[in-house]
């Protein structure tokens, strides 16, 4: 595949997506938009893809939105507008919904949707120089399809400071309020995201995948007997299958799952 404004590079199982507008600090456009939808589209149909890596060129992980773009959609009519907000959330939606481990590699600055991003990733990695905002409201807007996201990363209660404030999160502060996974300083930002994917393909795929769908479903929910008879129902299915068979029988056998090349 051939973009305009990403670079997609594939490796040992692991794709790298990125965002490659660097003097505009990978602010998002029509064009973006519509590209990372293609470029995620099509790595969820990739076999030989395991795990997904969002990152960004430059000095930014992303500045949010293009202030062209955004000028352009404040002269659009209701309707055009509505279009392309539905464009972004599919998107977002896609990338939080991809049917194998995405992990967001934040460098810098990521503000309004690349914060969205971050946060629709299952994992952040980032560097001790890395800044994150939902800084809509200084602009007179809302954080409207990227909440869903921020929400669930970092809870209602954090999202009412940062949506209404607008502050600067730093990379400490990402940390102690679930935003971020792992910090680092920035030359060890790479050796800290090898340690994270090298144990993600220790994993089963399908298994991985079944993982994610299981926390969607229990998530917010009482513990009731319908609760209890889905996962009843989803750890069953899943030892019938063939990867649950594998790692049985490699694990009986002391060698190494079909799943680890």
């Amino acid at each position: 595949m051939k973009f305009d404004y990403l670079e997609l590079i594939k490796d040992n199982q692991v794709a790298t997506v990125w965002l490659s507008r660097p003097d505009v600090h990978n602010a998002f456009n029509e064009g973006v938009i519509g590209e990372l939808q293609t470029c995620f589209d099509a790595l969820a149909h990739d076999d030989d893809v395991r795990v997904v890596v969002l990152a960004g060129r430059g000095k930014s992980f992303s500045a949010g939105a293009d202030l062209n773009w955004m000028k352009k959609a404040g002269e659009a009519s209701v309707d055009e507008n509505i279009a392309d907000a539905k464009r972004l959330a599919k998107m977002l939606h896609t990338l939080a919904t991809l049917n194998k481990p995405t992990i967001a590699r934040v460098q810098g600055a990521a503000l309004g949707g690349g914060m969205g991003l971050v946060s629709a990733c299952d994992i952040c990695v980032a560097s001790t120089h890395a800044k994150f905002a939902t800084s809509e409201v200084r602009l007179g807007l809302a954080p409207s399809t990227i909440s869903p996201y921020v929400v669930r990363a970092i809870g209602e209660r954090q999202a009412r400071r940062y949506f209404l404030t607008a502050e600067r999160i730093d990379a400490d502060t990402a940390l102690h309020i679930g935003l971020a996974h792992e910090i680092c300083e920035p030359d060890a930002l790479d050796e800290t995201l090898d340690k994270i994917i090298h144990a993600i393909l220790q994993g089963a795929p399908f298994a991985q995948c079944a993982s994610k769908s299981l926390i969607d479903m229990v998530a917010n929910r009482p513990i009731d007997d319908q609760l209890l008879d889905e996962t009843a129902k989803h750890i069953a299915t899943l030892r019938q299958g063939a990867e649950a068979k594998e790692g049985l029988t490699a694990f009986l056998n002391k060698r190494t799952p079909n799943w680890i090349v």
